[in-house]
């Protein structure tokens, strides 16, 4: 198959270097105006250094032409006040002029901020100051490290990114089914697809590109199953040179928040050894091994970190593992050895989000415990202090529904999670789909909890500070 015209589209998408409208809150003009004089925005201070040059410049120039407009100047402004003085009370003339000034400052403000709102956003959606306001507390956000594959990591992602924009995604490589592994056989590119589904949660105007990126064909020679996102990961990988330039060279022309970055630059294939004696390779073939994994692994063993993964860690504030499939979306990106390491030295706060149910074939059975021990066991690695796990149970329809797949909820067993040494977040964040009865995390509500978590851990930290350096004076003094 070729993909010729896709790679011509994305070349003439990337000069165009466009980026799509997104939707803005409505302010009261006067409202408008002072939010200007808030903290935080960093204008003001711009704003007089404008006005003091302004004077500095007028002042400047007075001089070198011998003061002689200055004179002037003030002959006029005196015998412009000595006339109102005459004709007009002060106690109506100042209040008057006052006002006129005020009228005039605000009035051009208004207009000129107006006139540069438009150009920045033609379609009169956000304000300038919406825009600023938005920006910076994104941007003020925590640097945030989420690791996993498949919808569990876009679904996350797409909660997350309305709390910073300091978001890193490392996502596995290890896909060989659909799409993705039609592309990884016929181009020997490495698979888009978890890619495409993180680069589509993180862009601001994520429903268009999410229709577009998710849209497979359904006709065509060569083209029928493809999803266009695979296909303009896979021309974009061509056009310059590797996966990680197509994903850094993707997100800017798709203006996304944050990144995303593949765990290994390395072709691997996972394999899965079974109770059984059995060996499974493949990913798409793990999922649906109907046995129990004992041992899983990649081929080739040990491949080699992205530089850019190893450095996100080394700088997050927030490290987060899941949701998602156990061994082919989690457990896949920590077979690559550098990525564990990175995660088990760091001492930030760390969490796992469990899965609500179980996945035949993969997880049959599993409880909590049994997920944290798998990872521990993959690893080698203590790599999160807590696990978040869904609070309350599905409907029974719901259950009803997954039951007919032999698929049950993960059940909490508090006492071996204790003794694994994890702490328990417990919080509701699933949404049942009323049409099919099919769970899912609901993504404003699980960003929610995390971002809860992680101002508790922090808070924690800060008291724990407090108190060692109490207790250092209290030594001190003593």
């Amino acid at each position: 198959m070729s993909i010729g015209l896709f790679r011509r589209a994305v070349r003439n998408l990337s000069r165009s270097g466009s980026t799509l409208p997104s939707p803005g809150g409505k302010y009261s003009n006067v409202r408008r105006l002072f939010q200007w004089l808030s903290p935080g925005i960093f204008v003001k201070r711009w704003l007089l250094t404008i006005s003091i040059g302004v004077l500095m410049t007028i002042l400047g120039l007075a001089i070198w032409l011998k003061l002689t407009p200055i004179f002037w100047l003030f002959q006029i402004v005196d015998r412009a006040i000595e006339f109102l003085a005459r004709v007009v009370p002060h106690y109506l003339s100042g209040p008057i002029v006052f006002g006129c000034g005020l009228f005039l400052v605000f009035w051009g403000h208004s207009r000129s901020l107006g006139e540069i709102s438009k150009v920045l956003r033609p379609d009169g959606g956000e304000t300038l100051l919406d825009m600023l306001w938005h920006n910076r507390r994104l941007n003020r956000g925590p640097k945030i490290v989420a690791i996993g594959g498949g919808t569990g990591l876009s679904t996350l992602l797409r909660g997350l990114k309305l709390y910073s924009a300091n978001l890193t995604a490392i996502v596995t490589v290890a896909d060989d089914g659909g799409s993705s592994g039609r592309l990884r056989r016929d181009f020997g590119v490495l698979p888009p697809g978890d890619i495409r589904n993180c680069i589509a949660a993180l862009a601001d105007e994520e429903k268009l590109l999410t229709e577009l990126f998710q849209y497979r064909f359904e006709a065509g020679d060569g083209l029928m199953g493809h999803s266009f996102g695979n296909l303009f990961l896979t021309a974009m990988s061509e056009i310059t040179g590797d996966l990680e330039r197509a994903v850094v060279a993707s997100s800017k022309v798709l203006a996304i928040r944050g990144r995303v970055l593949p765990a290994t630059l390395t072709d691997v294939a996972l394999w899965a050894k079974l109770a059984d004696g059995r060996t499974i390779v493949g990913e798409s073939s793990i999922g649906h091994c109907d046995g129990q994994i004992v041992e899983i692994g990649c081929s080739p063993a040990n491949p080699p970190a992205l530089p850019a993964a190893i450095a996100a860690i080394a700088e997050a504030d927030y490290i987060i593992m899941g949701p998602g499939s156990l061994y082919t979306s989690v457990i896949s990106n920590l077979l690559v050895p550098e990525i564990a390491q990175a995660i088990a030295a760091r001492n930030v706060p760390r969490i796992y989000v469990c899965n609500i149910m179980t996945q035949p074939g993969e997880t049959t059975a599993y409880t909590v415990a049994d997920h944290i021990e798998s990872i521990d066991r993959a690893c080698g690695y203590k790599l999160f202090d807590a696990v978040l796990v869904q609070k309350s149970p599905p409907s029974a329809s719901c259950l009803q529904n997954y039951a007919e797949e032999n698929s049950f909820p993960v059940l909490l067993d508090r006492e071996d999670v204790k003794q694994l040494g994890r702490s328990i977040f417990s919080v509701n964040v699933m949404e049942e789909d009323p049409t099919t009865r099919y769970l899912r995390h609901n993504p404003r509500r699980l960003a929610k909890a995390l971002i809860h978590f992680y101002r508790r851990a922090q808070e924690s930290t800060a008291d724990r500070s407090l108190k060692v350096a109490q207790i250092a004076r209290n030594i001190k003094s003593a």
